[in-house]
């Protein structure tokens, strides 16, 4: 199908508002009106003025138009991936003109029916309906809210063309639960929370991306976390229980005698849930601290130590 340019046919340009367009229809049809009209051609003229003006006075109709994108009159018109499954036109939708040929032409999927084609006031009315706009907004959750779940509220505020053709911004709240065993990064879709449809067409969707807040205690690995788990010297080298946080609470582990930095306690199923069934893990990862100020006796203990120690970490240097 060969492109037809409607914002030349009228004279106008493609950002023109609604009272612009009907203006310059009055003017041309009043021009080429084939009963009044001297002009060549005026009664092919009348028929494309008219068909621009059905197409550009209607906000959906003008909307579909627009997002086929820009050609030169006459080029064959390729449609945006995805224009086609945007639109669904009924019988008799467009008033007699060629506009219905042009979408009918891309065949198949939504597009049923066809339009009458004639002089105005033939055959055909019906509706046009169009599927809402699709939305993408971030939920910043704290790790507490994705290891329980949570209801967010999320502003989806977005522009929308009125009846008369202007643009504004309409404000938008919607609540949404995100689940448990959601983790940062992920998309979730949310099926019939995005614009609302025209014409009797669906609502679009909702997509939310999830980020997560950084944590003061725990890093995120998909279900896991890892908490790093300062212990004394001494903890570490005769063993003995601590107290850990989890997000469920306090818990009690046990290190064993001779821990090293670096060495990893599980504690299974106390990392944040997963989509259908059970937790992922806790890793807890020693840090040996030594103390920074010592008491006099404290100091002494350790001089002591020292001498009847025959413990060398550096042996292995030679």
């Amino acid at each position: 199908m060969k492109y037809k340019d409607y914002y030349s046919t009228l004279g106008v340009a493609r950002d023109a508002s609604a009272d612009d367009i009907k203006k310059s229809y009055r003017k041309l049809a009043r021009k080429f009106h084939p009963d009044v009209s001297k002009e060549k051609d005026a009664e092919e003229k009348f028929k494309e003025v008219q068909e621009a003006y059905e197409t550009l006075k209607d906000a959906e109709k003008r909307a579909a138009y627009d997002q086929l994108g820009r050609y030169q009159a006459g080029e064959d018109v390729r449609p945006p991936p995805g224009w086609e499954r945007q639109f669904r036109f009924e019988q008799g939708n467009f008033d007699d003109f060629d506009l219905a040929d042009l979408f009918e032409h891309f065949g198949g999927g939504p597009f049923q029916g066809r339009s009458a084609r004639g002089r105005r006031g033939g055959a055909g009315a019906g509706g046009f309906a169009m599927r809402g706009q699709d939305y993408e907004v971030t939920a910043h959750l704290t790790l507490e809210e994705l290891y329980r779940g949570a209801e967010v509220s999320l502003d989806v505020s977005a522009p929308e063309m009125t009846p008369d053709g202007a643009v504004r911004r309409v404000p938008k709240t919607v609540r949404v639960r995100v689940p448990k065993g959601a983790t940062d990064g992920q998309r979730l879709r949310v099926p019939g929370k995005g614009g609302p449809g025209t014409g009797g067409g669906p609502a679009g969707d909702l997509y939310l991306n999830i980020a997560l807040h950084p944590h003061r205690l725990y890093k995120v690995s998909g279900h896991d976390l890892y908490l790093e788990l300062p212990v004394t010297p001494w903890e570490a080298v005769l063993g003995g229980e601590i107290e850990v946080p989890t997000l469920d609470g306090r818990v009690k582990v046990s290190v064993r005698p001779g821990s090293r930095p670096g060495q990893k306690l599980r504690l299974a199923g106390k990392g944040l849930p997963r989509p259908k069934e059970g937790h992922g893990d806790l890793y807890c990862v020693l840090q040996i601290v030594t103390p920074s100020v010592l008491s006099e006796r404290e100091k002494q203990l350790y001089e002591e130590l020292g001498r009847l120690s025959g413990f060398n970490p550096r042996g292995h240097l030679g």
